[in-house]
């Protein structure tokens, strides 16, 4: 087994474990001693594995010119799967999310002369609820589990899912679609999804309202079709006259010719787009 395979593989393992035990410690679950004892000496073996991993692939991509930025990401991206980095980077950019949407800052990615368009018109009563019934979860758990160190495992989990929900919400809000000032379009999804598509890619936009079936991002490779999906509806048609290729949630690839979307107002960013948007 290589030593990259090897980084990769202890990073995908020992991070969730690692997550886990903080959760636990967090929660005031008294664990054998040997646990934490073991859990850090697995740590500090992965931390070890992976910088000296990530050191030789920096040194060796330094010496073949790169920059030393470029380096760096490119050794990373060698060794941390591409689902771990995302998930955290998710995790990451949503919070900052939170902390923008309640301090009310400007929207992220909208400069001067964009038109921003927000999508989460058909979710935010999910959410809500969503978020109503993990509160009411969290306080009838309270009084229904007797094991005091379970309750408090399961008090962490949910704090935490409450924050997610919250965090999830506020990414959607302040990360809205823009059309750009020079014409072209960012079409996001919170901090999972984040498509920009040039000006001269454009063939024709429409006011298109549909109700498709399926998960956030929904591909029909064969027809070249992207569905992003929010609350079970699309309002927006975008056709291509190329392919463009986005990235998946997940960090797959995929390459799309018409893409469907929602808007809140699709006619003023469909007005928007054209009058920005050369014949």
């Amino acid at each position: 087994m290589s030593a990259i395979r090897a980084a990769r593989i202890a990073a995908t393992a020992v991070i969730p474990g690692e997550l886990a035990l903080v959760v636990c410690l967090v929660a005031g679950v008294r664990l054998p001693g040997w646990v934490p004892v073991v859990a850090e000496a697995l740590v500090l073996g992965t931390l070890l594995l992976e910088a000296r991993v990530l050191r030789g692939l920096y040194v060796e991509r330094r010496a073949r010119g790169a920059a030393p930025g470029e380096a760096w990401r490119g050794a990373v991206r060698a060794v941390v799967p591409a689902p771990v980095r995302r998930l955290l980077l998710h995790e990451l950019r949503a919070a900052a999310s939170l902390g923008r949407w309640l301090g009310r800052r400007a929207p992220h990615g909208v400069g001067t002369g964009d038109v921003p368009a927000g999508y989460t018109g058909p979710q935010t009563a999910m959410m809500y609820g969503l978020l109503f019934v993990s509160l009411i979860e969290t306080v009838a758990l309270a009084y229904l589990i007797p094991w005091p160190t379970v309750h408090r495992v399961v008090l962490v989990l949910d704090v935490y899912g409450v924050v997610l929900v919250l965090a999830m919400h506020a990414a959607c809000v302040v990360r809205p679609h823009v059309v750009g000032a020079d014409g072209s379009l960012r079409i996001r999804y919170g901090a999972l999804f984040d498509l920009t598509v040039p000006p001269d890619a454009v063939a024709s936009v429409r006011v298109d309202r549909r109700y498709p079936e399926g998960r956030l991002v929904t591909l029909d490779e064969e027809e070249g079709l992207l569905d992003l999906i929010v609350g079970n509806q699309t309002s927006v048609t975008l056709e291509l006259n190329r392919p463009l290729s986005f990235v998946r949630p997940l960090g797959g690839p995929g390459r799309a010719r018409t893409i469907r979307f929602h808007a809140d107002d699709p006619r003023a960013l469909v007005t928007a787009l054209r009058r920005l948007t050369p014949p």
